[in-house]
């Protein structure tokens, strides 16, 4: 049974950062592309970051994070890591991981956010605020 995990949120000020963490269980990350996504209330959820499965090991980042946050796995902790630096007050929404119910041989991309990840963790909230 696949299981998603979040950990990590809470609240920092402007231009700190904060790691989260998306313990899986259920499959291995070589098989499986993990996404990482947000939403504020009212809004619709965005995909910010993917990282794929030993397929290519590609990575994707949204224009809102590109060159502030960054994506990585640890194979042995099956966790996927979302560091996020220079964190903005518009940053401020819940957080969550999501994969696709099948392995997964495509590369990171706007798109593969869009239409492949199928199952999502329960999220975390991020507060930036001063």
């Amino acid at each position: 049974q696949v299981q998603l995990t979040e950990s990590g949120g809470g609240s920092v000020q402007p231009g700190g950062s904060l790691r989260l963490s998306c313990k899986v269980s259920g499959f291995g990350l070589d098989e499986y592309a993990v996404g990482w996504f947000r939403q504020v209330p009212g809004k619709e959820r965005e995909g910010i970051s993917c990282i794929s499965s030993d397929y290519d090991d590609s990575t994707y980042f949204a224009d809102s994070v590109k060159g502030r946050f960054s994506i990585s796995k640890d194979k042995n902790l099956n966790t996927v890591y979302l560091q996020m630096n220079g964190l903005k007050r518009e940053d401020t929404a819940v957080y969550s991981c999501a994969v696709p119910d099948a392995p997964s041989d495509f590369s990171c991309s706007a798109y593969a956010l869009r239409v492949a990840m199928d199952i999502f963790g329960k999220g975390v909230l991020v507060t930036v605020s001063s």
